[in-house]
Protein backbone atom coordinates (compact mmCIF):
# COMPACT_ATOMS: atom_id res chain seq x y z
CA UNK A 1 0.00 0.00 0.00
CA UNK A 2 2.79 2.30 1.23
CA UNK A 3 4.61 1.52 -2.41
CA UNK A 4 1.26 1.81 -4.39
CA UNK A 5 0.47 5.62 -2.47
CA UNK A 6 4.25 6.68 -3.47
CA UNK A 7 3.93 6.07 -7.09
CA UNK A 8 0.78 7.96 -7.21
CA UNK A 9 2.47 10.67 -5.69
CA UNK A 10 5.38 10.42 -7.73
CA UNK A 11 2.82 10.49 -10.75
CA UNK A 12 1.41 13.75 -9.77
CA UNK A 13 4.53 15.70 -9.09
CA UNK A 14 5.71 14.58 -12.50
CA UNK A 15 2.47 16.05 -14.01
CA UNK A 16 2.50 19.33 -11.99
CA UNK A 17 6.47 19.69 -12.19
CA UNK A 18 5.31 20.36 -16.18
CA UNK A 19 2.22 22.30 -15.77
CA UNK A 20 2.02 25.30 -18.35
CA UNK A 21 -0.51 27.74 -19.18
CA UNK A 22 -0.36 30.32 -21.92
CA UNK A 23 -2.65 32.41 -23.56
CA UNK A 24 -5.00 31.28 -26.69
CA UNK A 25 -3.63 34.30 -28.50
CA UNK A 26 -0.01 33.02 -27.58
CA UNK A 27 -0.12 29.72 -28.26
CA UNK A 28 2.59 28.35 -30.17
CA UNK A 29 4.61 25.52 -29.04
CA UNK A 30 6.28 25.48 -25.81
CA UNK A 31 9.03 23.20 -25.07
CA UNK A 32 9.13 21.89 -21.51
CA UNK A 33 11.70 23.63 -19.81
CA UNK A 34 15.57 22.09 -18.94
CA UNK A 35 14.58 19.38 -21.99
CA UNK A 36 17.19 19.52 -25.10
CA UNK A 37 13.65 19.97 -27.30
CA UNK A 38 14.75 22.99 -29.22
CA UNK A 39 11.71 23.44 -31.16
CA UNK A 40 10.54 26.98 -32.34
CA UNK A 41 6.95 27.97 -31.26
CA UNK A 42 4.57 28.70 -33.87
CA UNK A 43 3.48 32.46 -33.92
CA UNK A 44 2.34 34.59 -36.37
CA UNK A 45 2.28 37.41 -34.89
CA UNK A 46 4.61 38.75 -31.93
CA UNK A 47 2.56 38.68 -28.41
CA UNK A 48 2.36 41.70 -26.27
CA UNK A 49 0.20 40.49 -23.66
CA UNK A 50 -3.59 40.84 -23.09
CA UNK A 51 -6.01 43.46 -22.65
CA UNK A 52 -7.41 44.17 -19.34
CA UNK A 53 -11.07 42.80 -19.06
CA UNK A 54 -11.67 46.51 -16.88
CA UNK A 55 -10.53 48.22 -20.09
CA UNK A 56 -12.88 46.72 -22.36
CA UNK A 57 -16.00 47.26 -19.66
CA UNK A 58 -15.26 50.72 -18.92
CA UNK A 59 -14.88 50.12 -15.44
CA UNK A 60 -12.84 52.19 -12.68
CA UNK A 61 -10.69 52.22 -9.77
CA UNK A 62 -12.39 54.71 -8.23
CA UNK A 63 -12.01 55.40 -4.66
CA UNK A 64 -14.51 58.41 -4.74
CA UNK A 65 -17.52 56.03 -6.04
CA UNK A 66 -20.16 56.24 -4.04
CA UNK A 67 -23.01 53.94 -2.33
CA UNK A 68 -25.65 56.06 -4.53
CA UNK A 69 -23.69 55.81 -7.73
CA UNK A 70 -23.74 51.98 -7.43
CA UNK A 71 -27.31 51.61 -6.86
CA UNK A 72 -27.98 54.33 -9.68
CA UNK A 73 -25.78 51.61 -11.65
CA UNK A 74 -27.95 48.72 -11.25
CA UNK A 75 -31.01 50.30 -11.56
CA UNK A 76 -30.07 51.60 -15.25
CA UNK A 77 -28.08 47.95 -15.77
CA UNK A 78 -30.34 46.39 -18.84
CA UNK A 79 -30.69 43.04 -19.64
CA UNK A 80 -28.03 41.99 -23.09
CA UNK A 81 -29.61 41.16 -25.90
CA UNK A 82 -28.39 39.99 -29.62
CA UNK A 83 -30.50 40.75 -32.70
CA UNK A 84 -29.58 37.14 -35.43
CA UNK A 85 -28.48 39.39 -38.16
CA UNK A 86 -26.69 42.07 -36.66
CA UNK A 87 -23.61 43.45 -36.83
CA UNK A 88 -21.04 42.70 -33.73
CA UNK A 89 -17.29 43.79 -33.27
CA UNK A 90 -15.52 40.60 -32.44
CA UNK A 91 -12.07 41.22 -30.07
CA UNK A 92 -9.71 38.37 -29.09
CA UNK A 93 -7.30 39.77 -26.59
CA UNK A 94 -3.87 39.65 -27.12
CA UNK A 95 -4.62 38.73 -30.80
CA UNK A 96 -4.31 41.20 -33.78
CA UNK A 97 -7.11 39.06 -35.39
CA UNK A 98 -9.73 36.78 -33.68
CA UNK A 99 -9.12 33.10 -34.06
CA UNK A 100 -11.05 32.00 -37.57
CA UNK A 101 -13.10 29.25 -35.84
CA UNK A 102 -14.83 31.81 -33.51
CA UNK A 103 -15.35 33.88 -36.60
CA UNK A 104 -16.65 31.08 -38.59
CA UNK A 105 -19.21 29.89 -35.65
CA UNK A 106 -20.68 33.63 -34.63
CA UNK A 107 -21.20 34.04 -38.74
CA UNK A 108 -23.44 31.34 -38.70
CA UNK A 109 -26.34 33.93 -37.21
CA UNK A 110 -24.61 37.12 -36.19
CA UNK A 111 -22.50 39.51 -38.99
CA UNK A 112 -18.94 39.43 -37.37
CA UNK A 113 -16.16 42.51 -37.79
CA UNK A 114 -13.00 41.29 -36.42
CA UNK A 115 -11.49 44.17 -34.76
CA UNK A 116 -7.68 44.12 -32.97
CA UNK A 117 -7.53 42.86 -29.58
CA UNK A 118 -3.98 43.80 -28.99
CA UNK A 119 -3.22 45.72 -25.60
CA UNK A 120 -3.75 49.31 -25.36
CA UNK A 121 -1.95 52.41 -24.56
CA UNK A 122 -4.95 54.87 -23.35
CA UNK A 123 -6.53 55.27 -19.96
CA UNK A 124 -9.19 52.46 -19.03
CA UNK A 125 -12.43 54.89 -19.77
CA UNK A 126 -10.61 56.73 -22.42
CA UNK A 127 -9.95 53.16 -24.38
CA UNK A 128 -13.63 52.04 -23.38
CA UNK A 129 -15.26 54.44 -25.40
CA UNK A 130 -13.20 54.54 -28.01
CA UNK A 131 -13.80 50.74 -28.48
CA UNK A 132 -17.94 51.43 -28.04
CA UNK A 133 -17.09 54.91 -31.04
CA UNK A 134 -15.32 52.34 -33.53
CA UNK A 135 -17.98 49.90 -33.20
CA UNK A 136 -20.60 52.57 -33.47
CA UNK A 137 -18.61 53.80 -36.34
CA UNK A 138 -19.29 50.27 -38.12
CA UNK A 139 -22.69 49.95 -37.14
CA UNK A 140 -22.01 47.14 -34.63
CA UNK A 141 -24.35 47.36 -31.88
CA UNK A 142 -22.98 44.94 -29.90
CA UNK A 143 -18.92 44.41 -28.93
CA UNK A 144 -18.08 40.84 -28.09
CA UNK A 145 -14.89 40.05 -26.25
CA UNK A 146 -13.14 36.89 -25.19
CA UNK A 147 -10.20 35.55 -23.33
CA UNK A 148 -8.72 31.94 -23.51
CA UNK A 149 -6.13 30.30 -21.49
CA UNK A 150 -4.42 27.04 -22.34
CA UNK A 151 -3.65 24.79 -19.39
CA UNK A 152 -1.53 21.53 -19.88
CA UNK A 153 0.61 19.01 -17.80
CA UNK A 154 3.25 16.48 -19.10
CA UNK A 155 3.88 13.47 -17.72
CA UNK A 156 6.73 10.67 -19.10
CA UNK A 157 6.01 7.05 -19.64
CA UNK A 158 9.29 5.76 -18.88
CA UNK A 159 9.41 4.42 -21.76
CA UNK A 160 13.21 2.66 -22.21
CA UNK A 161 14.34 0.62 -25.06
CA UNK A 162 17.75 -1.05 -26.22
CA UNK A 163 18.90 0.13 -29.48
CA UNK A 164 21.96 0.70 -31.03
CA UNK A 165 20.79 3.82 -33.12
CA UNK A 166 19.99 6.50 -30.85
CA UNK A 167 17.51 8.33 -33.00
CA UNK A 168 15.45 5.32 -32.42
CA UNK A 169 14.74 6.42 -29.05
CA UNK A 170 13.03 9.83 -29.86
CA UNK A 171 10.49 8.07 -31.80
CA UNK A 172 9.33 6.24 -29.61
CA UNK A 173 6.03 7.54 -27.42
CA UNK A 174 7.60 8.45 -24.04
CA UNK A 175 5.04 11.09 -22.95
CA UNK A 176 1.77 12.07 -21.78
CA UNK A 177 0.47 15.89 -22.44
CA UNK A 178 -3.07 16.69 -20.60
CA UNK A 179 -4.50 20.18 -22.31
CA UNK A 180 -7.45 21.80 -21.52
CA UNK A 181 -8.90 25.21 -22.46
CA UNK A 182 -11.26 27.60 -20.64
CA UNK A 183 -12.59 31.00 -22.24
CA UNK A 184 -14.41 34.04 -20.65
CA UNK A 185 -16.09 36.01 -22.97
CA UNK A 186 -17.13 39.47 -22.61
CA UNK A 187 -20.74 41.21 -24.26
CA UNK A 188 -20.93 44.85 -24.58
CA UNK A 189 -23.86 46.99 -25.83
CA UNK A 190 -22.22 49.53 -27.79
CA UNK A 191 -25.20 52.61 -26.89
CA UNK A 192 -25.64 51.89 -23.37
CA UNK A 193 -22.23 50.43 -22.30
CA UNK A 194 -24.10 47.93 -20.27
CA UNK A 195 -22.46 44.89 -20.32
CA UNK A 196 -22.38 40.52 -19.13
CA UNK A 197 -19.81 38.25 -18.87
CA UNK A 198 -20.26 34.06 -19.42
CA UNK A 199 -17.82 31.14 -19.78
CA UNK A 200 -17.97 28.26 -21.70
CA UNK A 201 -17.91 24.55 -19.83
CA UNK A 202 -13.77 23.66 -20.34
CA UNK A 203 -12.39 21.00 -22.46
CA UNK A 204 -9.97 18.47 -21.97
CA UNK A 205 -7.53 16.67 -23.98
CA UNK A 206 -5.22 14.00 -23.39
CA UNK A 207 -2.49 12.57 -26.22
CA UNK A 208 0.77 10.48 -26.45
CA UNK A 209 3.76 11.88 -28.61
CA UNK A 210 7.19 10.98 -29.12
CA UNK A 211 10.23 13.62 -28.96
CA UNK A 212 10.42 14.13 -32.61
CA UNK A 213 6.72 14.82 -33.21
CA UNK A 214 6.32 16.80 -30.02
CA UNK A 215 5.39 19.81 -31.11
CA UNK A 216 3.30 18.41 -33.82
CA UNK A 217 1.25 17.01 -31.42
CA UNK A 218 0.66 19.95 -28.85
CA UNK A 219 -0.12 21.95 -31.87
CA UNK A 220 -2.98 19.43 -32.86
CA UNK A 221 -4.32 19.39 -29.62
CA UNK A 222 -4.61 23.39 -29.23
CA UNK A 223 -6.08 23.25 -32.43
CA UNK A 224 -9.00 20.62 -31.75
CA UNK A 225 -9.59 22.22 -27.95
CA UNK A 226 -9.67 26.02 -29.95
CA UNK A 227 -12.52 24.42 -32.51
CA UNK A 228 -14.43 22.78 -29.86
CA UNK A 229 -14.65 25.76 -27.19
CA UNK A 230 -15.03 28.25 -30.12
CA UNK A 231 -18.28 26.22 -31.25
CA UNK A 232 -19.78 25.95 -27.26
CA UNK A 233 -19.01 29.65 -27.13
CA UNK A 234 -20.56 31.00 -30.19
CA UNK A 235 -23.48 28.30 -29.41
CA UNK A 236 -24.04 29.25 -25.64
CA UNK A 237 -23.71 32.89 -26.56
CA UNK A 238 -26.86 33.00 -29.45
CA UNK A 239 -28.74 30.55 -26.68
CA UNK A 240 -28.69 32.92 -24.12
CA UNK A 241 -28.43 36.79 -25.58
CA UNK A 242 -29.74 36.81 -29.34
CA UNK A 243 -33.61 37.20 -29.53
Amino acid sequence: MKTHFLLIIGAVALLAAGCQTRSISDSGYQPASGGNHRAQRVQPTRYIGELNELDVLGIERNPKITEDQIAQALDSAGQIKLRKGSKVLLVQSGAQFPDEPMIAGLNQSLTVTPFSGLPNEFEREAYHKALRFAAARGGCETIVCYWGVLECGRQSLDTKAVSWVPIVGSLLPDEHQHMRIRLKVAIVDVRTGNWAMFSPEPFEDKAVSARLGRERSDQAQVNKLKHRAYATAAHDLLKIYAN
